[in-house]
């Protein structure tokens, strides 16, 4: 059994910043990780690999060339092999030139059975990829997958929608993209670090690799775009009380006096 894991690295939302004049995000000295819901995809693909011998599973990602370090974390917990789809003329695709890329590479790949992706990417929270990866390749899908069992040559998918509770079965190959409650993820093992750096490597497939529709391809591909950025601004100014439990509250409880916030 082949399985693929599709993993994007983003930017650590925790220190984020955007230039102001610009509106475009600054990623000088921004830490990239693994997408949170990709690494659940791994962990996954990882969990259906526990106790048999013919899983083999691919960590597949397009980026610029320091996505390398998401996939040596990928790697590093236990998958088999890393592909980064890296060129310059994949740069500012939007989610239907990326996955048009990522399609043309699994056709090149040829042979999988399932093809595990993160429900949503926290930069851009869109949910689409997923979807947009099946339709281009005709594959049967789910989305927001909670629980996944393997049988033989169909999968089985439990999703969570609020209200509703979907179970559907599919026949592989297929495509399924998970949420975080479906696992939590391992962590690093000192072993699989060194097993990641000293024998694994990375292959790169650029655009000569992969031959696609250059029409189809980065800015050129890109239907939507990104038209600002911006944060947020605040035009009230607020105060801050630094005190503990009754001295704050009777301090609160004049502010509102004296502004005659509060009605009796």
């Amino acid at each position: 059994m082949k399985i693929i894991v599709a993993i994007k690295q983003v930017p650590d939302t925790q220190d984020v910043k955007i230039d102001p004049k610009t509106g475009t995000l600054l990623r000088e000295d921004v830490p990239g990780i693994i997408n949170p819901e990709d690494k659940n995809a791994i962990e996954e693909a990882l969990r259906i690999k526990e106790g048999r011998d013919d899983v083999e599973i691919t960590a597949l990602s397009m980026g610029p060339p320091q996505a390398e370090d998401a996939l040596r974390e990928a790697l590093a917990m236990g998958v088999d092999r890393a592909i980064l789809l890296s060129d310059r003329a994949f740069a500012g695709a939007d989610t239907l030139a990326t996955s048009y890329v990522l399609s043309i590479a699994i056709k090149k790949i040829k042979k999988y059975d399932l093809i595990l992706c993160g429900r949503q990417s926290i930069d851009g929270e869109t949910g689409q990829v997923g979807p947009q990866l099946a339709e281009a390749l005709g594959l049967p899908q789910a989305t927001f997958a909670e629980e996944i069992r393997i049988h033989g040559k169909r999968v089985t998918v439990r999703s969570n929608f609020d209200r509703v509770i979907r179970v559907i079965e599919m026949k592989m190959p297929a495509l399924i993209t998970v949420t975080r409650p479906v696992n939590i993820p391992r962590l690093k093992t000192m072993n699989g670090v060194l097993r990641a750096f000293r024998d694994k490597e990375i292959i790169i497939w650029t655009r000569k690799d992969l031959k696609p529709n250059p029409l189809r391809i980065g800015i050129n591909g890109s239907p939507t775009y990104v038209r600002k950025t911006f944060v947020p601004s605040h035009s009230r100014d607020g105060i801050v009380i630094e005190k503990q439990s009754t001295e704050a509250a009777k301090d609160i409880l004049d502010y509102l006096l004296e502004k005659s916030l509060l009605r009796f």
